[in-house]
């Protein structure tokens, strides 16, 4: 999506997340640059946009573990969660009238609208 961040306009894309501020500044600087990033650590946001957390066997399934066992292949090194692993993500586009044009919520980790999807939405609102 980096790549393509011009392709939004002059609407402004804020990510909200739950970790620990300090992860989050280190996230933002290596991933997320140039987004603007909230922190939620009470995650009052997220049970207000109304994202659930997933089952055990949906957030941990064979998919993700197909994915470690990938990246431990290539040398990466895991490191044990410290977060809630189970807390399910969203993308939301909000009017300028502060009213919700588009959601999606995640059914689990990978489960995003394309680029394209949100691009629609965006011009939509």
């Amino acid at each position: 999506m980096r790549d393509r961040l011009i392709e939004f306009g002059d609407a402004e894309i804020v990510v909200i997340a739950f970790a620990a501020p300090d992860y989050v500044a280190a996230y933002q600087r290596e991933r997320l640059a140039p987004l603007t990033v909230l922190v939620d650590p009470s995650r009052d946001s997220y049970r207000d946009y109304g994202l659930r957390r997933g089952s055990l066997r949906k957030v941990w399934g064979p998919k993700i573990w197909w994915a470690y066992a990938k990246l431990l292949r290539r040398g990466r090194r895991l490191q044990r969660p410290t977060e809630d692993t189970l807390q399910l993500g969203g993308d939301f586009v909000v009017g300028r009238d502060g009213r919700i044009a588009y959601m999606f919520r995640s059914d689990d980790p990978d489960d995003r609208p394309t680029v394209d999807e949100l691009l629609v939405a965006v011009r939509n609102a």
